[in-house]
């Protein structure tokens, strides 16, 4: 059998001719493509040096195809997208003749067209992936007609979390981003994790509003307990030299780390107690899936899906969405005893298999069931 996956991942060609993308999306793939005889990534091929997140595709059944690099806010990359619409629905059309199942990956600018495309005009069996926040309201415009369109037809659309009164095409599935390595590794990790006299946080993502990092730099600023140990700033973004200028006014030790690979990140989840996201927009964060399993509490927002894995027991919900409310979830955090943080992490531990490729690889196999049947 042959899957099609259609997205705006980003890729980049490497010096010596080989191709790489977001290591996320790569990693769901490689493991997708144990159980096809083909599968084809259409995709969005950049130009530039790949970030350290990129990571190439395993198996020899996978096969790249390049979209143009489309996309953005401006009226340019609008008007670019437009006037890509026929080259980039040709590509599609000529792999879809061939192939027996197809996922589009939503939400992206391309949908706008592709979404009506694929209702309107193919008949090949397949499914829709909505990775944002399902529930959100202030979406953009092109984002709700998405949403929309999704809502108001017949292939299935799995999605981030269980909403009341859907659909019934509108499925919840959790986000992979865990194999058995992971699991054991996070076992022996949470084995020998204990409470110390002073406590580490973690965060992990883009160093943007939107991700909320510029509100735990603020915060972290006005923290004067002396039991605040290291933060770990992982990822990059538009607000770096601004916030490595702002962390020179905080006492504790702050490390900005940039990109880096999946086993340094490990060690870093190895090393906090405490993951903060105080995002203001999300589905659900893989980064959280990963720390969970890793040993760290989450000190998280209260949007999306989000509070329907995380509770007292297992961590701390910021809400609202405010400096002060992850001020004060984070001296909670600190005030926890051993025995609490100890639950909270074994807790964790035991939620996070719903964010394995193995637990991911059954839903899509009872998904693609349903809709070969349908």
């Amino acid at each position: 059998m042959k899957l099609t996956i259609i997205s705006h991942t980003e890729h980049y060609k490497q010096a010596d001719g080989s191709i790489v993308g977001w290591g996320a999306t790569i990693t769901e793939i490689n493991h997708l493509a144990k159980q096809y005889d083909e599968v084809v990534h259409i995709a969005m091929l950049y130009n530039g040096t790949p970030p350290k997140s990129s990571l190439p595709y395993l198996s020899e059944n996978i096969k790249f195809i390049a979209l143009p690099a489309l996309g953005g806010k401006t009226l340019a990359s609008k008007l670019n997208i437009i006037k890509n619409i026929p080259k980039v629905i040709t590509i599609i059309h000529k792999e879809l003749k061939t192939t027996d199942l197809f996922q589009f990956r939503a939400p992206t600018g391309i949908g706008v067209f592709l979404i009506p495309y694929f209702t309107w005009f193919v008949k090949t069996k397949g499914w829709y992936k909505y990775a944002g926040n399902w529930s959100q309201n202030n979406l953009s415009f092109t984002y709700r007609l998405q949403r929309y369109m999704l809502k108001h037809q017949k292939r299935i659309v799995t999605v981030n979390g269980v909403w009341k009164n859907q659909p019934k095409n509108i499925l919840p599935f959790e986000n992979p981003c865990l194999d058995e390595k992971d699991r054991n590794l996070g076992k022996q990790i949470i084995a020998n994790k204990k409470l110390t006299k002073t406590i580490n946080f973690c965060f992990v993502g883009g160093l943007n509003k939107n991700k909320g990092i510029d509100k735990i730099v603020d915060v972290f600023k006005t923290l004067t307990d002396s039991r605040v140990g290291t933060l770990h700033i992982v990822g990059d973004g538009s607000l770096r030299k601004e916030l490595e200028k702002k962390s020179l006014e905080i006492s504790a030790k702050v490390i900005f780390h940039g990109f880096v690979s999946k086993n340094d990140i490990i060690a870093i989840y190895k090393d906090s107690h405490f993951i903060l996201l105080p995002s203001a927009s999300e589905g659900f964060p893989k980064v959280i899936g990963e720390a969970m399993n890793f040993g760290c509490v989450p000190i998280v927002s209260d949007i999306s899906c989000i509070g329907q894995y995380i509770s007292d027991k297992n961590g701390f919900l910021i809400k609202p969405v405010t400096r002060a409310s992850l001020s004060k979830n984070i001296q909670l955090g600190l005030r926890v005893s051993e025995k609490i943080f100890l639950e909270m992490i074994n807790n964790n531990y035991n939620l996070a298999h719903k964010f394995t490729y193995n637990y991911y690889i059954n839903q899509i196999q009872d998904l693609v069931k349903k809709e070969i049947e349908n």
